[in-house]
């Protein structure tokens, strides 16, 4: 590569880690061996190793070791700098699946969001780079009996029952749509996948996901005003939430007293509600 001199470990580095931020080498693939490596780079194989390892602290690479080749490992997002949810659920969930029992516990409006995060992890399974063994997946959404904070009319009871069967419809598809995602890896990846629904006899005014036990991302519902036109041609203005757009604010128990309490605490909360005030849902 370089003509007349051999590349520095830190100019290894650095030429991978652009390749990493372009999207060159992406999220969960393999590098080539580090034999490889020095020969595309021109140098032995210790100045490959000094390379990958600098990467590895850096937090860009995974299972740096002389046995195989390492993996770029899953961007965990800053704790000072929450990013919306589409932004932020996706790697998170990509990492939650490289475990062997992944384990999803969601309270949410409807599935919005989950179904795109879930698109990555989902590829690398079917790419072969990701293979848990089993998923369980658990998902609190409101009740289609109560009266919702949220979405509703902007003028009180003249439009609600639209607003209401347009959320129903939404949370149902969404819901079929996430569950059938899932449990199709049973046949094409012979994975053990469990999806379950349970209904909410409340609003959630926040959305909560938590991954494997380890993470909690939690997120306020925003509501604004915003109009709906409807294949009738009529428009319905109401208040409603745009929950992809939520910062996602992220807390690890690796992260400290605070966050592991704030995990423990939020997964107590979600079992309590489980076991307890909720019904069975059926997505129909």
């Amino acid at each position: 590569m370089n003509g007349s001199r051999r590349l520095t470990p830190q100019e290894i580095a650095r030429t991978l880690r652009e390749r990493i931020r372009t999207g060159a080498l992406r999220v969960g693939e393999r590098l080539p061996t580090q034999a490889e490596l020095a020969g595309e780079f021109g140098v032995e194989r210790g100045a490959v190793r000094q390379a990958l390892r600098a990467l590895q602290e850096d937090g860009l690479l995974s299972n740096v070791s002389k046995g195989s080749p390492p993996r770029v490992a899953v961007p965990a997002p800053a704790h000072e700098e929450p990013q919306p949810t589409m932004v932020a659920l996706a790697p998170r969930l990509t990492e939650a699946f490289s475990a062997p029992h992944v384990r999803i516990d969601a309270v949410c409006l409807t599935a919005q969001s989950l179904i795109p995060a879930l698109g990555e992890p989902l590829r690398l399974i079917h790419d072969g780079r990701l293979r848990p063994e089993r998923i369980d997946a658990r998902i609190l959404l409101p009740s289609r009996d109560i009266n919702l904070a949220f979405p509703v009319s902007v003028d009180a009871g003249s439009d609600d029952d639209a607003v209401h069967q347009r959320w129903l419809a939404m949370r149902n598809a969404q819901g079929q749509v996430l569950q059938y995602n899932l449990q199709a890896l049973r046949g094409t990846h012979d994975i053990d996948v469990h999806v379950t629904f349970r209904a909410l006899p409340f609003t959630p005014p926040a959305k909560l996901y938590l991954l494997n036990g380890r993470e909690a991302l939690y997120a306020y519902y925003m509501v604004t005003r915003r109009e709906e036109p409807t294949e009738s041609g009529r428009t319905l203005e109401m208040y409603d939430t745009l929950g992809s757009e939520s910062l996602l604010f992220s807390f690890e128990n690796r992260a400290g007293q605070r966050d592991a309490a704030f995990v423990a605490q939020s997964q107590k909360w979600f079992d309590a509600l489980w076991e307890t005030i909720t019904t069975d849902l059926t997505l129909s």
